[in-house]
């Protein structure tokens, strides 16, 4: 437990993250699922302290038009997709725009898997216990769309493992997820980054090679 300390950087992060999933260790069929980017990191950490498997599960998020920084939702693996739709409607996203944002997202979902795993297969989820991890939760979206997608490829249950979160968008994500662990919940979360001494952005060859460092699992 790091109390209200700030963590040294996503491996820190994995690593103090990982004490708090000791129960997990030694489940049949558990699976570590890192959040490209920057989940990835963290989740190489977790699934190296509980000898686990690690895949990736990429999520996207869907920005409003114009408005990109802003989420109206998230896709992810397996055509996991996630709206919220009191955005959408509150800023009257045509739904034409919604479809066209979703299938230009699906596509680069499908590139990144690629560029990620290469030709692996990604590991069967079917009866798994999916243990998703990404660096933290702000709105929470793109976990939820991760969720979904995790049990639409037929995952057992679902255990949501993030370093830091915003309490409300963790009790979101709880109402879909078996069980949230999270060892840091301020009350005020304005940027996921402010709780790391390094935030400085996951590359496409972090990710790599730390796909490559877990290969001989997913093979």
């Amino acid at each position: 437990m790091v109390g209200s300390m700030l963590y040294r950087d996503r491996s820190h992060a994995g690593r103090e993250l990982a004490q708090e999933l000791v129960p997990w260790a030694g489940r049949e069929g558990l699976v570590v699922l890192g959040l490209p980017r920057g989940g990835v990191p963290v989740a190489a950490e977790v699934a190296g302290a509980l000898d686990a498997p690690l895949d990736v599960l990429v999520v996207r998020k869907l920005g409003v038009p114009g408005h990109e920084e802003l989420a109206m939702g998230a896709v992810a693996s397996g055509s996991g997709v996630v709206l919220n739709e009191d955005i959408v409607a509150h800023l009257g996203v045509p739904r034409s725009a919604v479809d066209a944002a979703v299938e230009r997202e699906l596509a680069e979902v499908r590139r990144r898997e690629l560029a990620y795993r290469g030709n692996r297969p990604p590991l069967d989820l079917r009866g798994a216990v999916a243990l998703l991890v990404d660096d933290g939760v702000a709105t929470g979206a793109t976990v939820r769309a991760a969720v979904q997608a995790a049990r639409a490829a037929g995952a057992a249950e679902v255990v949501v493992a993030v370093p830091v979160g915003a309490p409300d968008s963790l009790a979101r994500i709880a109402q879909v997820a078996d069980a949230v662990v999270c060892p840091l919940r301020p009350q005020q979360l304005s940027s996921v980054g402010e709780w790391y001494v390094d935030f400085s952005q996951t590359s496409d060859d972090e990710v790599r090679r730390a796909m490559a460092g877990a290969s001989d699992s997913i093979l």
